[in-house]
């Protein structure tokens, strides 16, 4: 069969595509770039928002009108939550929980008999040219699952309801993939999870582990030349964590998601998170006196039921302190089946709109501080993509990520392939966002 895989969302539903993409692969079946050239399409849902249920929709919708001959399979954790809403939408033909995601490529296969015909087995379209394929085993990165589900139950998180309790995979199991992927050339691997920081903390026995020993391992026993690690919530930490990045400088990626969520001890009591801002501020702390290139990036919701503007005013002053790079900021939105859907003191939108926006300007402006700190450094960036022509130019323009995770371009000599490629870079302008260097 020809399969187009679609997603949006959190780094764990790029992860589970990657994998579903390797085991149908396996099973001898085709990804391809667009959904038009597609028998079949499956697409990972989100339910982190209210708005990401909404794109979640209007994308299944979207893919229909793309290609009104393919079936489509829905997944994730939207569809775990509406499955019959995701059932009446034009196109689908089958809708799989998030408890039945790891079966996908069996639960597929039934269709490979109706649809498979001696062109596909051709993997050629009717004009005898080859369908577009997938680029997604040619990224520099993968997003490795090792834990899923999560056992706190934050007040404003439907996540928890859509994916289950934390269970987590053996730490021999993600060296073997890990190692794997660098023998196919990858140069960084990210290790993604609902709860990250409590991985191995469900398991028995010799199998039980955490963060710190699983990080140790992949570094000890694998050839992977970076690695990086995404959403780590601020507690739950072992001791000693910081000290990873100072035995393994060159592989271990100086940069940290550590969501917030909200800058008062009183938001954060109603939210549930099991964290102070006095922790916070020390875990902060910690992570740059051990890693002084370290790069801070965060999740954060305005707007929370019963914020007053002086509740406001001091969260925005403590994300000022904290020195993000970079923030996700999302106005509050209730999600039925979570104790703060029921809060009341609810605000209006023009509020939280306005909230949102002074928020995302104070994380600009801490952005640009903690970009511009870097000016004059060399740091090694992995490239991507393909090299962009400049106009009257010998050159091509490359785009990569910093091992600290900030976006850098610069010129390489027309011939010249950098993707997947590490060089060193000296940083010598800010734009934006982005950092403009000369590679060395």
């Amino acid at each position: 069969m020809r399969i187009f895989l679609d997603q949006i969302g959190c780094r764990l539903n790029y992860s589970e595509m990657d994998t579903l993409a390797g085991r149908l692969q396996a099973a001898g079946h085709q990804m391809v770039a667009e959904p038009e050239q597609a028998q079949v399409i499956v697409f990972n849902t989100c339910a982190v928002t209210a708005e990401a249920g909404r794109k979640s929709r209007q994308r299944v919708r979207g893919l229909t009108r793309r290609n009104e001959q393919a079936r489509i399979a829905v997944t994730g954790c939207w569809a775990t939550l509406k499955p019959r809403t995701a059932a009446d939408l034009p196109g689908v033909a089958l809708v799989v929980n998030n408890d039945e995601k790891d079966l996908l490529h069996a639960l597929l296969e039934p269709w490979s008999a109706e649809l498979d015909d001696p062109a596909d087995v051709a993997r050629v379209q009717p004009d005898g040219t080859p369908f577009p394929a997938d680029t997604r085993q040619a990224r520099t990165r993968a997003f490795i699952k090792v834990q899923d589900g999560c056992n706190n139950k934050c007040t404003f998180c439907i996540v928890t309801v859509a994916r289950g309790v934390s269970r987590s995979r053996t730490v021999a199991d993600v060296v073997g993939e890990v190692q794997q992927l660098a023998g196919d050339g990858i140069q960084e691997a990210v290790l993604t999870g609902v709860h990250l920081g409590s991985f191995g903390r469900d398991l028995t026995g010799p199998a039980r582990s955490d963060l710190k020993e699983l990080t140790a391992a992949i570094l000890q026993e694998t050839d992977i030349p970076r690695l990086r690690l995404s959403s780590l919530e601020p507690w739950e930490l072992a001791d000693g964590f910081f000290d990873l990045w100072q035995q393994w400088p060159g592989r271990l990626c100086p940069h940290l998601h550590l969501p917030l969520q909200a800058g008062t001890d009183k938001q954060l009591r109603q939210m549930a998170r099991r964290c102070t801002t006095a922790s916070f501020r020390r875990l902060v702390n910690d992570a740059r006196a051990a890693i002084p290139d370290v790069v801070l990036t965060t999740d954060l919701i305005v707007g929370f039921p019963g914020e007053t503007e002086e509740d406001f005013g001091a969260g925005l002053a403590f994300v000022e302190e904290m020195r993000f790079a970079h923030a996700h900021i999302f106005p509050f939105s209730p999600r039925q089946g979570t104790a703060a859907a029921r809060f009341a003191g609810g605000l209006p939108k023009t509020a939280k709109k306005e909230r949102s926006r002074l928020m995302h300007a104070a994380v600009e402006r801490t952005g640009r501080a903690e970009r511009e700190r870097f000016l004059g450094q060399v740091r090694p960036v992995l490239w991507e993509g393909e090299g962009a022509p400049v106009t009257d130019s010998q050159s091509l323009l490359w785009t990569g990520f910093t091992d600290n995770y900030l976006r850098v371009h610069a010129l390489a000599p027309r011939g010249t392939d950098l993707h997947n490629q590490i060089t060193d870079v000296r940083l010598a302008e800010l734009t934006g966002d982005t950092l403009y260097g000369t590679i060395v």
